[in-house]
């Protein structure tokens, strides 16, 4: 059964494929842009639009404007409603997905079909071949942080879920997926489980009951797999009275899970002694996953942008495991794949697959030129090494020149296609008057304050920040929950180091003209990202697919209040 699933996929074909597909990126664009303005014709967004049939890039860009989802919601709201005629597409929408609402405090609505399903099934394949050339895998199963929300029907009778969920529940995906990913250790039921709680216990020990078996660990976000091993920390011994006694923890509550466990667990206490004695033999649980699983080749999922600071804590349990950042994309569709997966997270390239969507990058220099105009965007083959743009996409599913907020830097090229690097949202996160602060400088300033921290032997569990205009003048908040208990001079020093380590010229001049308040630290109680992570949960976002918000703005008033209400000290900065 498992050599038939590594039969299903001819690796070096799919390089091959990948190679001729990059070797003119230029004409690809091209007849991709074709494809998609004939396929939507009929479109009532593509009519409105002047296009005439056209459908040369040129033409293109003078007709059709860039656009935001703001800009699109009425459409969507319209065929989520179940309005029949083709208004962003030439064919029905079946279904939508959720983004996960933690990056602007609300969920959005996006068109999902069968072609952005084609395109998520062409990535996977693409470095699924790059990575099983370097890291070949043997028969075997994986283990996976996956969790499916609860779907629902939108008004118009669309189904609507994450965009995981809606990958998870369509035949295509798993049939799909069998060549490329090993089968989850995990039954079905656990990945649909109503209780993630329930879900991620259940995962631990399917992945403990396959231990010798697990050829890679994975979660769509590196958060996700360190919120695993955290809770394993927890639940360890509980799960050796598990698979010691063959009989599941009172814990798990959900009959479809309990009905699917009850069918792996059986009494092995040599097992459980096993990983009692290895559990028990690590120090500070360093190295616990090739402990726990030793033929894991490697741990893979997005590790890059606002992932990049759990890399410490995972690279803790990882010890000598390679880290492998996925593939970049978004709810809204699919940009890039990696096809470079020896190098290490902090340095991951995406290679743009240019037949999945049509891209534009607005180019982004520091000039006076771009504070009246913003510069035209150029093609995908136009772009230059080392410098940064503003990614736009044109989709399959109806999202034409469509500002995905995302920042990239051009790292080299893979043929004629770029090698992309993720640097930041481009909405400014932090600032108050010339200032401007991106979540990359907010994640750098929180590096060297846990710096500090380190040398007494704690870290930073998680953090988060915000703009505080009720006082004159304004200044920056940094919430952070911290392991342990610092003393009052290293937290008065971390508050300080915050404060310092903005190096933003407007920042750093505002304040020394006092146009910006000292920066104030709070140090909130362990839990209190739990607890927002608990929020988003209820709001029907699953935990694969969260992302802590790193700058909560006023729209995210229930966030502000669970930070500001779990508040333990206070410190301002007398840095300046």
């Amino acid at each position: 059964m498992l050599e038939k699933k590594m039969e299903g996929i001819n690796t070096d074909k799919v390089i091959e494929e990948f190679e001729a597909l990059t070797k003119d990126a230029g004409m690809v664009q091209r007849e991709t842009l074709k494809k998609i303005l004939e396929e939507n014709g009929s479109a009532e967004y593509l009519l409105n639009s002047g296009l005439n049939g056209r459908t040369d890039p040129e033409s293109f860009k003078s007709c059709v404007p860039l656009v935001t989802h703001k800009d699109l919601e009425a459409y969507i709201y319209r065929i989520a409603d179940g309005d029949p005629s083709p208004i962003l597409t030439g064919k029905p929408i079946p279904d939508m997905s959720l983004s996960s609402g933690t990056t602007q405090g609300r969920r959005k609505l996006v068109p999902f079909n069968d072609e952005l399903m084609e395109n998520t099934l062409q990535i996977y394949r693409t470095s699924f071949a790059f990575r099983n050339r370097e890291f070949p895998l043997e028969k075997g199963k994986s283990l996976q942080f996956v969790y499916s929300s609860k779907p629902w029907k939108t008004k118009g009778g669309l189904g609507a879920g994450t965009a995981t969920t809606n990958l998870f529940r369509n035949s295509k995906y798993k049939n799909g997926m069998k060549a490329i990913q090993f089968q989850c250790c995990s039954p079905d039921e656990v990945i649909f489980g109503p209780d993630f709680h329930q879900s991620l216990y259940c995962h631990l020990l399917c992945g403990l009951l396959f231990r010798e078996e697990i050829q890679f660990v994975f979660s769509t976000f590196a958060h996700s797999i360190v919120l695993a091993f955290r809770t394993f920390e927890l639940v360890w011994e509980e799960l050796c009275n598990d698979i010691r006694d063959g009989e599941l923890s009172s814990r798990v509550t959900a009959p479809s899970v309990r009905m699917a466990m009850s069918k792996l667990l059986k009494p092995s206490p040599e097992l459980a002694d096993l990983i009692y004695k290895k559990c028990s033999g690590l120090s500070n649980w360093y190295g616990l996953i090739p402990e726990l699983f030793p033929n894991a080749k490697y741990i893979y999922g997005i590790m890059t942008g606002s992932m990049e600071p759990y890399l410490k804590k995972l690279r803790h349990y990882a010890g000598e495991l390679p880290l492998m950042s996925a593939d970049y994309g978004s709810s809204e569709g699919w940009v890039a794949a990696n096809v470079n997966p020896k190098l290490p997270p902090e340095l991951a390239t995406f290679a743009v697959l240019p037949n999945i969507g049509y891209f534009e990058f607005i180019p982004l220099k520091n000039n006076a030129e771009c504070l009246y105009m913003e510069p035209k965007p150029v093609g995908l083959t136009e772009v230059k090494i080392g410098e940064d743009y503003e990614i736009i996409i044109t989709t399959f599913a109806g999202l034409y020149r469509y500002r995905l907020g995302d920042v990239v830097r051009v790292m080299g090229f893979h043929n004629s296609t770029p090698e992309l690097k993720f640097v930041c949202r481009r909405n400014l996160i932090l600032s108050i008057n010339i200032d401007k602060n991106t979540e990359k400088d907010l994640q750098l300033s929180v590096e060297e304050a846990g710096k500090l921290l380190a040398e007494e032997k704690l870290e930073i569990v998680d953090f988060s920040s915000l703009v505080d205009v009720s006082t004159d003048p304004g200044h920056y908040v940094i919430f952070l929950e911290i392991s342990g208990e610092p003393s009052e001079d290293v937290l008065r020093e971390c508050c300080n180091c915050l404060d310092r380590s903005f190096v933003d010229a407007g920042y750093v001049g505002s304040r020394k003209v006092k146009a910006i308040g000292p920066l104030e630290l709070r140090v909130v109680w362990r839990g209190t990202f739990q607890k927002i992570l608990e929020h988003y949960l209820g709001l029907g976002t699953v935990v694969s697919q969260f992302k802590t918000p790193r700058c909560v703005g006023p729209m995210n008033s229930k966030v502000q209040q669970i930070l500001c209400n779990n508040v333990a000290k206070t410190y301002f900065s007398t840095a300046f």
